[in-house]
């Protein structure tokens, strides 16, 4: 490889046009081959634009370049509104920045481009800066261009017409004007640019403003990075039927962590922990908190040890639904492999995971990753397709505590000579022997990272809580009485076997219950006024109960909507607040459109049920209202920590919560019957209080209801 020391030495002309130049190939190539430092001031710039600068970004990065970018991102009409009606000038230009940014990367060609961003972030070698015209009362886009390489002893500047953007670069009709340091002809002007530069990079320049956007960009460039498109088909089968080639990226199958990921330090000391444990155990580590990356560095290491040994590696990764097969196949491609993605029809998938069982037997592969989701793993099918496999097993579990399940568990595969368990909590709710059954298969938990370690870690944002007291009404209560009396009944008897499954006589009434406490009819006069004080805040959660409320059936059919609907009629129609729902009726192209209006600020509230729960990615979310009120401490927990994920401007949340008790005239209840209905309640009030920035505050709005119920010890 050959490479250019100075940049005297790249035979740089004074100016470059379209029709007589490659402006990349000519310019930008030898340029960045050549210099330590790169500063770019420009109209707009796009992620694409790097795929496009190829190798000569490749040398500059290689050899520990330094970038400084000005930007000033694209306001559309609804965010000039915004800034006219009073909301923070910083907020809406960022979120501007991230919506030119997000939209960039959909060209399948900004993959590499990102990961230089992302290499260079992460090594402190790149700061991103956002200009825009601040004069009198008017605010305006930057809409310079220029942009200077340097090195130990020379400057080259340059300023024209091309935008640091695909199109810019390679597709329009564009000129520019250079001025190198070492020609007397063009000095005084290079300096002058330069010095134009800084005092802009140092906001000294009149009418303008520029502010960090750095630390803002990060997180969407990672997550950019890890979602990038394929440009092929995962589960791609020729129509007639002919083998699969396998091509010598396939080939190989094995994990490589990307150059540009930066792990925790708690992430490393969970990998060392798993691998110190021969390759078994649970990770219990808290919503937010990377369980995904972990566990695919866990994998890769693994894989690398096997290779040592010339042993190939089978990586079989299990997931509740069918969106997180998609999420975990965006990851393991990050990680150099192309998985094969196991859902919905056997003809889908089948024939592939089939060629990469052979090719792993015939040692064409030295690995490879299949996704399945819980029900595919569980079917005939998959479990022919395990049973035919001889080598080395890594089985990955996400959300480990679904396969405690006696459907699940009974066909985890004993062949798997590694196993990891991933869950923010693995218990199972009322079901020991599920429980039992996980830690006997996948082992004991080996690393352990909670909610609020993950606070402190900076891992997750802080929060404040807000518990609002709604009482049953009589029918509720009358209902709820019954409900737990047959519950103690089923809990004394000889047939009962522990175990809570929803098809089970103690789920069934353990779920009626929690409807009754989820479907209390007070909630919606609560909700209604803590969601009227945030009207014009963005970016809430509305968690309702599932199903209808237990007493709103007449002859079988039901007489009112479900609350989720009037929830929705509540927020959309009578508040007037943009809103939508997301539940797993919600077909999958329609629920990433609703979280896409959602980060983009065009829906306020998201209305949701259980499809919230696990595994998706809403780190937009400020403000959570929990009306679906489960003593099931996994559900408050998930729910808990999807509010809290790190995100661009985000520095805390606000979560409120619904806590059910008795009418207080209710005298005919039985008193332990009334104080282990509120002990129930006080237990998920006392787990979010403890963490939270308004413990106090918190303590002392319900000190009046514990000392009612004579539950100040709860």
């Amino acid at each position: 490889m050959t490479t250019t020391t100075y940049l005297r030495d790249c035979d740089l002309r004074g100016d470059y046009r379209s029709d007589r130049s490659d402006v990349v190939a000519d310019l930008y190539v030898p340029a960045l081959r050549a210099a330590d430092r790169y500063d770019r001031a420009v109209g707009y710039f796009t992620a694409s634009a790097l795929a496009v600068l190829g190798e000569g970004l490749n040398h500059f990065t290689e050899r520990g370049g330094t970038m400084r970018l000005v930007a000033s991102p694209y306001l559309q009409p609804d965010d000039i509104a915004e800034i006219e009606s009073g909301y923070a000038l910083r907020t809406v230009l960022e979120k501007a920045a991230l919506r030119d940014l997000e939209r960039a990367v959909q060209d399948p060609r900004a993959a590499k481009g990102l990961g230089k961003l992302g290499t260079l972030i992460a090594e402190g070698r790149l700061d991103i800066k956002l200009a825009y015209v601040a004069s009198g009362n008017r605010v305006g886009m930057y809409h310079e261009k220029i942009g200077l390489f340097r090195d130990a002893h020379d400057l080259v500047a340059y300023k024209g017409s091309a935008n640091e953007t695909l199109s810019g670069l390679v597709g329009n009709f564009e000129a520019i004007e250079v001025f190198r340091s070492w020609d007397d002809r063009d000095r005084e002007r290079a300096l002058r640019i330069s010095r134009d530069f800084d005092d802009l990079w140092h906001d000294r320049t009149p009418m303008l403003r520029v502010m960090p956007f750095t630390d803002a960009a990060t997180v969407i460039i990672e997550r950019c990075a890890r979602e990038a498109p394929d440009q092929t088909s995962a589960d791609e089968v020729p129509a007639n039927g002919a083998p699969i080639s396998i091509t010598p990226q396939d080939s190989a199958g094995m994990l490589t962590i990307p150059a540009e990921l930066r792990f925790r330090g708690y992430q490393k000391e969970a990998v060392k922990a798993w691998i110190t444990n021969q390759g078994r155990g649970i990770f219990r580590m808290a919503t937010g908190t990377g369980k995904t990356l972990t566990a695919l560095a866990a994998a890769t290491q693994l894989g690398k040890a096997l290779r040592g040994q010339g042993q190939p590696l089978l990586t079989v990764v299990v997931v509740p639904y069918q969106h997180l097969v998609d999420q975990w196949a965006a990851d393991v491609t990050w990680f150099g492999v192309t998985p094969v993605r196991a859902y919905e029809s056997t003809d889908s998938w089948y024939r592939r995971a089939s060629h990469l069982l052979d090719a792993l037997a015939l040692g064409a592969a030295r690995g490879g990753v299949v996704i399945t989701t819980n029900k595919t793993f569980g079917e005939a099918a998959f479990q022919g397709v395990l049973d035919r496999y001889r080598g080395r097993l890594l089985l990955v579990a996400d959300e480990v505590h679904n396969l405690g399940a006696r459907h699940l568990r009974t066909v985890l595969p004993e062949s798997a000579s590694f196993r990891l368990g991933l869950s923010a909590t693995p218990e199972r709710w009322f079901d020991d022997e599920g429980t039992a059954a996980l830690t006997g298969y996948f082992g004991d938990v080996v690393f352990e990272m909670g909610i609020g370690d993950a606070i402190r870690a900076g891992a997750l944002c802080r929060y404040s809580y807000t518990p609002v007291v709604v009482e049953l009404d009589a029918l509720e209560t009358e209902l709820y009485v019954e409900v737990t009396e047959k519950i103690a009944k089923v809990l004394v008897t000889q047939e009962f076997t522990d175990e809570a499954d929803d098809d089970s006589p103690l789920g069934a009434l353990l779920r009626k219950r929690a409807n009754i406490l989820g479907h209390a009819r007070g909630k919606l006069d609560a909700i209604r006024e803590q969601v009227a004080k945030r009207h014009d805040d963005w970016y809430q959660l509305l968690y309702c109960a599932e199903g209808r409320h237990p007493l709103s059936y007449e002859d079988g059919v039901p007489d009112e909507p479900t609350q989720l609907d009037q929830a929705l009629d509540l927020v959309g129609n009578q508040l007037r607040m943009s809103a939508a729902r997301y539940t797993s009726e919600t077909p999958r192209s329609e629920r990433k459109e609703v979280l896409r209006r959602f980060t983009d600020r065009e829906l306020k509230v998201i209305a949701s049920m259980r499809c919230l729960d696990e595994g998706v990615d809403v780190p937009a979310a400020r403000t959570a209202y929990l009306l679906a009120s489960s003593s099931n401490p996994r559900q408050f927990i998930q729910r808990r920590g999807r509010v809290l994920r790190q995100a661009p401007g985000k520095q805390r949340a606000d979560i409120v919560d619904f806590i059910v008790v008795p009418p207080e005239d209710a005298t005919w209840i039985r008193r332990e019957t009334e104080r282990r209905m509120v002990r129930r309640e006080l237990t998920r009030v006392t787990e979010f209080a403890h963490l939270a920035d308004n413990e106090a505050e918190t303590l002392d709005i319900l000190r009046p209801l514990r000392i009612r119920y004579g539950l100040l010890d709860a």
